[in-house]
């Protein structure tokens, strides 16, 4: 396996673009007709248009962030939080769609505010990919890890251990974008995918060998 040679650079994810160009055209066009009857009616709509639209527009690039990840060293047997946001789950299950035996799963809860793309969690090659249809339960509710629209990517380390990375979508999310691809070669500072408003992504870890967690946090990450 790689050392990891190189660090994604990208500030703004390329799943947001079509978004981030529309979104600016029509709040510009919205603000700018207001600017132009303001006299005619009152300065103060285009005002409070035109702060909506700077906070809500500036959320949305906050969301399609890419912050950068570094990591030092060896990455064999390294552990990597495959989401920016909120651990909620830390706990022994029974994984009974593909492992069909215990595992510790980590579930990292994504809201509006938070980078939305998803990174492969340790280094291997792709062993399944499968999307599965399902309901969109609020992303924080123990039953959504089941019973969700997800995707599932199995992952094999460079040791022969799996690794399980389920993709899900929430109450708000409609759309997961899933890019790892069977046999190929995956590495931790590569993107796994990108879930669009809020969501969740869950890792089912062996219980043979303890990991080294490292929990990412949005707030901690460079710009």
């Amino acid at each position: 396996m790689r050392k990891l040679s190189h660090i994604k650079r990208i500030r703004l994810h390329h799943e947001g673009i079509n978004t981030l160009v529309y979104g600016f055209i029509t709040l510009a066009l919205l603000c700018g007709c207001l600017y132009c009857f303001r006299a005619a009616i009152s300065p103060i709509p285009f005002y409070i248009v035109l702060g909506i639209s700077i906070v809500v527009y500036a959320i949305v690039v906050n969301f399609f962030r890419c912050p950068i990840r570094r990591f030092e060293g060896e990455t064999e047997n390294l552990v990597v939080a495959p989401a920016d946001g909120k651990v909620v789950v830390v706990e022994e299950v029974e994984e009974n769609e593909y492992f069909h035996d215990r595992r510790k799963m980590v579930s990292v809860f994504m809201s509006l505010t938070n980078v939305h793309a998803n990174w492969y969690p340790v280094d291997g090659f792709v062993k399944k990919v499968e999307h599965q249809n399902g309901n969109f339960h609020k992303a924080w509710l123990p039953k959504a890890s089941m019973e969700n629209e997800r995707s599932t990517v199995v992952i094999e380390t460079p040791d022969g251990r799996e690794v399980l990375v389920r993709q899900i979508a929430g109450a708000v999310a409609r759309r997961i974008v899933t890019y790892a691809k069977v046999d190929e070669e995956c590495y931790i500072d590569e993107h796994m995918g990108f879930i669009k408003f809020g969501s969740r992504v869950d890792v089912y870890l062996p219980l043979l060998q303890p990991y080294l967690w490292m929990c990412c946090c949005i707030f901690c990450l460079s710009w």
